[in-house]
């Protein structure tokens, strides 16, 4: 049996005008992800399991798999993907966030197109005008 091709990792990098422990609480609180992405069930402790509601795509398992305050969190989506939010401190209070969506296979390269799409608006614009305020 052939191996399945990978596709490469969706990242998207933002410098936001905000303090890191303010990201940190935006990427690492259930309250804070649903305001600027989803509503879910997420605790921040490793290897908590909990639940993405994805609107008309039903709910999605995850698994806190990376948890390294204020700089990373991570889990596994489902039964493929896995979701890194890194952060960076920079001068002047600002923060450098990185998402990185990987575990692509090249039966989801359409699915991928469209991920990539909604994460360029998602951590572009819906992340900053959260935190900008």
């Amino acid at each position: 049996m052939k191996a399945q091709e990978r596709l490469p990792e969706i990242r998207k990098t933002v410098i936001l005008n905000a303090p890191i422990e303010k990201v940190w609480k935006a990427v690492s609180t259930s309250e804070g992800i649903t305001a600027w992405w989803m509503s879910n069930t997420f605790e921040p402790i490793l290897g908590k399991e909990f639940i993405l509601h994805a609107g008309p795509y039903g709910d999605s398992p995850c698994k806190v798999t990376e948890l390294d305050p204020p700089h990373r969190v991570g889990f596994d989506w489902d039964e493929e993907w896995h979701l890194t939010f890194e952060l960076r401190k920079l001068k002047d209070g600002k923060t450098e966030f990185t998402l990185i969506h990987s575990g692509w296979n090249a039966e989801k390269s359409k699915v991928r197109e469209t991920m990539d799409g909604g994460w360029e608006k998602i951590v572009k614009e819906k992340l900053p005008a959260y935190l900008e305020v």
